[in-house]
């Protein structure tokens, strides 16, 4: 057995295991239906799918060895990372317009842009799975490989160049939301005449979560966007596993930073522990310091 599989094997069981928990909180409590959660679900059901991926490529490369199966669970993986990046862009937008259209933002209009925003989402992630498997691979010519196989160089230049675009997006929205968020303090300041240590500790955390969330979004995904842009197939593997194993790491951590972190979603993981299927969950509308 080589241990980097069995470490990406043990990633994705405990990826699959807390965004299984997650889809089935929020499965659970009907309640928990506004568009914040919807994308949360969408993302703790992309990194579910990813880890369930991970399990069945070790499973199959170790106990059914098939061109047509590596295939699939490569194509599969694909779309599940895929799918789980575009989540996170989309949870991205969905803060932003929460901030910038604050007044109008509980709406239907917002409702059907998430909806839309989620499908388009879905879409390109199935396709960029499916790429592989319709015949987008090196499986018949092994010059054109990747540092990933069986995709070939054009097929991870094309994914690396979608991540790239994604990380912009999503840094430059949040630096939006941090001039937002400080305008707003600086808004209450002169209201009151003067910024108490609640509005600067407030601003303060704020910022801060918004820079570990992308922080660890690009710390997780970076090193292995580059390294298949300049990686060559002939060199050891190791540095594709050393790469890609902290990019699995990401979903790990997702349901941390987005889901278990949420006071609503506490209290609902509480009521399903205890078994306390009837209470009822108080809820409270998002203000800029949830970001």
């Amino acid at each position: 057995l080589n241990p980097w599989d069995v470490m990406l094997c043990v990633s994705g069981t405990a990826i699959a295991c807390e965004n299984a928990l997650v889809v089935a909180i929020i499965c659970y409590s009907p309640a928990l239906r506004t568009p914040m959660f919807v994308l949360v679900g969408s993302l703790a059901t992309a990194d579910l799918l990813a880890g369930l991926g991970l399990i069945l490529n070790f499973v199959f490369q170790y106990v059914i060895r098939s061109e047509t199966v590596s295939l699939l669970t490569v194509g599969f993986l694909v779309a599940s990372f895929a799918a789980s990046v575009s989540s996170l862009l989309a949870i991205t937008v969905d803060r932003y317009l929460s901030l910038y259209n604050a007044l109008t933002y509980y709406s239907e209009r917002t409702v059907l842009c998430i909806h839309t925003m989620l499908a388009g989402a879905w879409g390109v992630s199935l396709c960029l799975g499916l790429l592989p498997v319709l015949g987008w691979n090196c499986l018949h010519d092994r010059t054109a490989c990747s540092v990933v196989r069986p995709l070939t160089k054009s097929n991870v230049t094309l994914l690396s160049a979608s991540f790239f675009l994604i990380f912009l997006i999503m840094l430059h929205l949040y630096i939006e939301i941090c001039k937002i968020v400080c305008r707003h303090a600086h808004q209450i300041a002169l209201q009151q005449h003067f910024l108490t240590a609640s509005h600067y500790v407030t601003t303060k955390k704020g910022v801060s979560t918004l820079a570990i969330i992308l922080g660890t979004f690009g710390a997780s995904w970076l090193p292995f966007a580059i390294y298949c842009v300049v990686g060559d197939p002939d060199y050891p593997s190791v540095y594709t596993y050393a790469t890609l194993l902290p990019a699995t790491y990401n979903s790990m951590i997702n349901p941390i930073i987005y889901a278990y972190r949420n006071q609503e979603i506490q209290k609902s993981m509480w009521m399903l522990f205890c078994g306390c299927f009837q209470a009822k969950v108080s809820f409270r509308s998002r203000s800029p310091s949830d970001v």
